[in-house]
């Protein structure tokens, strides 16, 4: 499998280093403990983001993830309340203690972001960006590097490359779904990356169901898979009332569903010797 990987890699492959443990304000994402993140795909309100971080940090969520700004296809849906959201994310943070996980999507956006995020997400779109992946490569903080939705790992890993090769270390891996010919779901989450990458690289893995199925039926059955398959990580969308969600709410968990997915990601994680 190594063959079909550039030998470009220098700083991102396996070779003989052991996992990296990427810390968050004392959270540890690529040791034995599973970090579960979740929130709404976008920051609509005070009311909507408070109330979904009291709730998943009630059902066990380790960290808060919410868009403040929203790259999205068709040019007049829902971008985003910009740094409007930015402020409320950091108020729940204020409140529940979650550290919180939010999308960049320029480098003329660095510094803003940068001053309100705990970890700085680079989005399925924009893995190719290669002036953002140096951007951030400069930042001392953990950076979420999303799998491009027709990227092969080669080309993943080596976007993971241009971060470290930047300056920053601190980087995880986020399995997120590839378009392919299937059109039954929204991607089709390719969950075989997650033992892969891992075996080729020291990095933590994480994986997003939400947006790799695209249905919420199919969240709470690909999460336990994934974290069967090796996955460090979980990034979950749970929204008060997915029906009227401003954006993805066909793919988010209501707070009940969001729950019993947490106890039964428990029993899996268990099976496999790690924990919640």
């Amino acid at each position: 499998m190594e063959k079909n990987i550039s030998s470009s890699l220098k700083l991102v492959a396996r070779r003989d280093r052991s996992d990296s443990v990427v810390e968050v304000n004392g959270i540890e994402i690529g040791a034995k403990k599973i970090v579960v993140i979740a929130g709404p795909c976008s920051v609509e309100s005070r009311s909507q983001i408070l109330e979904t971080a009291r709730a998943v940090k009630k059902a066990g969520a380790q960290m808060l993830r919410g868009g403040a700004f929203k790259p999205r296809t068709s040019p007049y849906s829902f971008q985003g309340l910009e740094e409007e959201g930015l402020k409320l994310l950091a108020e729940a943070r204020e409140e529940t203690g979650l550290p919180i996980v939010t999308e960049l999507m320029a480098p003329d956006s660095l510094d803003l972001v940068l001053s309100y995020a705990d970890v700085l997400q680079i989005g399925t779109r924009n893995m190719y960006n290669y002036p953002l992946l140096r951007a951030v490569g400069g930042v001392n903080k953990p950076i979420l590097l999303k799998r491009g939705f027709s990227a092969t790992v080669d080309e993943w890993l080596n976007a993971a490359e241009y971060v470290l090769k930047s300056g920053n270390s601190q980087v995880m891996l986020c399995e997120r779904g590839i378009r392919t010919f299937e059109n039954l779901t929204r991607f089709t989450l390719d969950l075989s990356a997650v033992p892969a990458v891992k075996k080729l690289s020291h990095l933590p893995v994480l994986v997003d169901p939400s947006h790799g199925t695209g249905h919420r039926s199919l969240v709470p059955p690909m999460s336990k898979a994934a974290v069967a398959a090796g996955a460090d990580g979980l990034l979950i969308e749970v929204h008060p009332q997915p029906e009227k969600a401003l954006s993805d709410g066909p793919q988010s968990l209501n707070f009940d569903e969001f729950g019993d997915l947490v106890q039964g990601l428990r029993l899996v994680a268990e099976a496999v010797h790690r924990s919640l």
